[in-house]
C-alpha cells in the first residue's frame, strides 16, 4: 500500500514538473519572439533602406546604419540576458519563473520604441489616457510586449507609414489600441498580410492573446472595415 503511494505521489510529481517545464518553455519562446522578432524585423527595414539609397543620399544611409548598430547591440544585450538567466537556472527549479527571466519591458519604453520604429519609415503616433501609475510588472511587461509586437506587425506587414498607440489607464486595468491604415487594408504591393495563421506573423498574435489570457485579460484583433488593422487589449489590474 506504502509503495503504490509512494509510486503514484512519484508521477503526479513528474506530471506537474513535466507541465511546469512546457510552461517555462512557452514563456522564454514568447519572450524571444517578442523581443527579437521585433528587432529584426527593424534592422530589416533598416538595411533595405540604406541598400536602396547608399549611392544617391549618404546621410540617410549613414542614419540607417547607426540605427542597425543601435537595434543590434541592444538585441544582443537582451539575448545574453535571457541565456544568462537560463544558465543560472538549475535543473529542479523547473516552475514558472524559474529562469528569472526579469521583465525588460514596460508602458515607459513605449516612446523609445516608437523612436526606433521612426528610423525604420513608421510613424508611430502615442496617446495616453487616464491617469498614469505603475502597474504590476507582469502587467508592464505584457502591455509593452503586445505594443512592440502589433508595431512590428505594421513594420513588416502593412504597407503603412503611420500606426496610432493608445495606452488608457482605468481604475481596474489598462487598454491598449493599436490601429493602422495600411495601402489598402491587405497590405502594401509585394507584402504579406497580417495573418492569424500559427505561422508567420501568426505566432505574434497567438503570443499575445497567450499573454492576455494568462492575466485574464480580453484580446482582440483583425481588419477595419474601413481598411488597415487594429489589436486591442485590456489587461486587469
Amino acid at each position: 500500500m506504502y509503495r503504490k503511494r509512494r509510486e503514484y505521489l512519484g508521477a503526479l510529481h513528474e506530471q506537474r514538473a513535466a507541465r511546469a517545464v512546457l510552461t517555462e518553455r512557452l514563456r522564454i519562446a514568447r519572450e524571444l519572439h517578442d523581443s527579437v522578432a521585433h528587432s529584426i524585423g527593424i534592422i530589416t527595414v533598416l538595411s533595405g533602406a540604406a541598400a536602396r539609397v547608399v549611392q544617391t543620399r549618404p546621410e540617410q544611409t549613414r542614419q540607417a546604419l547607426t540605427g542597425i548598430e543601435t537595434t543590434s547591440r541592444e538585441t544582443l544585450l537582451e539575448l545574453q540576458r535571457m541565456l544568462g538567466a537560463l544558465r543560472r537556472a538549475e535543473p529542479d527549479d523547473a516552475m514558472p519563473g524559474a529562469a528569472s527571466l526579469a521583465p525588460a519591458g514596460s508602458l515607459a519604453d513605449v516612446p523609445q520604441l516608437a523612436e526606433r520604429t521612426a528610423d525604420a519609415g513608421v510613424r508611430v503616433h502615442v496617446a495616453w489616457r487616464g491617469e498614469r501609475r505603475p502597474l504590476p510588472s507582469e502587467i508592464e511587461l505584457s502591455a509593452f510586449r503586445i505594443i512592440q509586437e502589433s508595431v512590428t506587425n505594421v513594420v513588416r506587414h502593412s504597407g503603412a507609414r503611420t500606426c496610432r498607440v493608445a495606452v488608457g489607464y482605468e481604475p481596474e486595468g489598462v487598454t491598449i489600441e493599436v490601429v493602422d491604415d495600411g495601402d489598402d487594408g491587405l497590405g502594401g504591393p509585394g507584402r504579406p498580410r497580417h495573418s492569424t495563421a500559427p505561422c508567420g506573423s501568426g505566432f505574434g498574435l497567438l503570443g499575445m492573446r497567450e499573454r492576455v489570457s494568462l492575466l485574464s485579460g480580453q484580446f482582440s484583433a483583425g481588419r477595419r472595415p474601413e481598411g488597415g488593422f487594429r489589436v486591442t487589449a485590456r489587461l486587469p489590474a
